[in-house]
Order: structure tokens, then sequence, then C-alpha cells
């Protein structure tokens, strides 16, 4: 890929938080993250388009456990009704 694509991928990042902030679930956020990873790195250094997207997937990936960790899943979070408003 051309150096100068940097900023696409970039742009790809903001477009996923915008996303994000429309739609909440620490999804969007990760592959955020692993598009922003790529645009600096892509700044710093060139790289294949094929290593970009495994770069971006192992970035999201990597980013989204971190996320989930952090800010994830609380104990009890998960409300199981056992009755029927009907009964």
């Amino acid at each position: 890929m051309s150096w100068d694509t940097w900023w696409l991928w970039i742009a790809f990042g903001v477009v996923l938080l915008i996303v994000e902030v429309a739609a909440p679930g620490f999804i969007a956020l990760g592959l955020a993250v692993g598009a922003f990873v790529v645009g600096l790195l892509l700044l710093v250094m060139g790289m294949s388009l094929p290593v970009a997207l495994l770069v971006w997937a192992v970035a999201s990936l990597v980013a989204w456990l971190v996320i989930r960790k952090l800010a994830g899943e609380r104990k009890g979070q998960v409300k199981i009704w056992t009755t029927d408003i009907n009964e």
C-alpha cells in the first residue's frame, strides 16, 4: 500500500467511533482502535493490504479483549424472570 493511505484508516477509525457512540457495546470501539493502529503504522512504515488487514484484525481483537476486561460484563447484569405478569 502506498504511504499516503494512512489517513483512510484513521478516517475509518473515526467512522467506527461514531458508530460506537450511536450503538454502544464496545464492539466498534475495538475495531476503531485497530484501525488507528494500522493508520499509525502506515504513517511510520508501509505495508501491503493483506498485512494491514491482518494487523487490523489482531489489534482489534486485542483491543476488544482489553476493553471487555476493563469495562465488560458485571456480575448480576443479566436479569432472569421466573414469573410472568399474566399469571
